[in-house]
């Protein structure tokens, strides 16, 4: 069986756990029957022992499996960077639980991924766009995933821009307010909403306003400054709006895509030791390539 999963950027500025989008950026996952269980590890993370020795997707499949006298090959392809806010984790986790769905019942449904998705990542603003792609509002009601989904049209790119230093998202949770003010709430709510509206109706001149946060951004960029520098020269250079992808590091830069060359140019030339992507969107979220 071969599966691939898109990256993901959460938040999108005010959307906080509630907002993402899917980007045309894979990881792949291969599993095969075996008579010795094997993990290789091509790409990002490749060099990490751990990885191969307290494999998360390995985890999970045999888990959901549950079938001890099986044993499997894997191999993993992997383009997400890894605890830099580019959905990893929610790679790992849905291709996984895919995998043993596929192996177990012959088939599966994105939703039942999703909602059993949780019980390993408890917000759904990566996992939803990562298992349907495209632009996602998700909610949590009663242990499930209620969401819908925009697709985002080829006109628009991501400049994703990603820094040589991770941050943990549990560690950057923990530096955010423990209350918010009912203005700073409705600065946040007006604003997500707005954001919406944006890609709803393709009005993408609505961007920039519906981008700005009071939430988290600033307590997670303060941690790391060089953000703001990277978040004020990628809107100077025109880009439609620029907001931390999911807890950071990575930044993600929304623009036309006549504008792209020119903004990734500005920010290659100004950060020399952080990876610059050009990338499109990506409207199908996880795919079983092959089974």
């Amino acid at each position: 069986m071969i599966i691939s999963v898109p990256a993901t950027s959460a938040n999108l500025g005010p959307g906080f756990d509630s907002l993402g989008l899917s980007l045309d950026f894979r990881n792949t996952f291969y599993i095969s029957p075996s008579s010795m269980q094997s993990i290789k590890i091509t790409g990002e993370g490749e060099d990490f022992y751990k990885l191969k020795t307290d494999n998360a997707f390995v985890k999970i499949f045999s888990t959901i499996l549950d079938n001890q006298n099986l044993k499997f090959s894997f191999e993993f392809e992997n383009k997400i960077p890894i605890s830099r806010g580019m959905g990893s984790s929610s790679a790992v986790i849905s291709a996984a639980i895919t995998a043993a769905y596929y192996f177990r019942y012959g088939n599966i449904d994105k939703q039942q991924v999703l909602n059993t998705a949780l019980y390993y990542e408890s917000h759904p603003d990566n996992l939803t766009p990562a298992i349907f792609g495209g632009f996602n509002v998700a909610v949590l009601e009663r242990n499930e995933v209620v969401h819908t989904k925009f697709e985002v049209p080829d006109e628009l790119r991501a400049i994703m821009v990603i820094p040589n230093r991770s941050m943990s998202t549990k560690y950057s949770r923990q530096k955010l307010p423990k209350k918010y003010s009912t203005q700073d709430s409705v600065y946040n709510l007006s604003r997500s909403s707005l954001m919406v509206a944006a890609f709803s109706q393709r009005k993408w001149d609505l961007l920039r306003v519906a981008s700005k946060d009071k939430f988290h951004q600033y307590s997670r960029m303060k941690q790391f400054p060089i953000l703001f520098a990277v978040q004020k020269l990628a809107l100077e250079k025109g880009a439609l709006m620029s907001a931390l992808s999911g807890s950071g590091s990575s930044f993600i830069n929304i623009c036309h895509k006549d504008d792209c060359l020119q903004i990734a140019q500005a920010l290659s030339d100004r950060f020399r030791g952080f990876r610059v992507l050009d990338l499109g969107f990506d409207n199908d979220g996880l795919r079983v390539e092959h089974t």
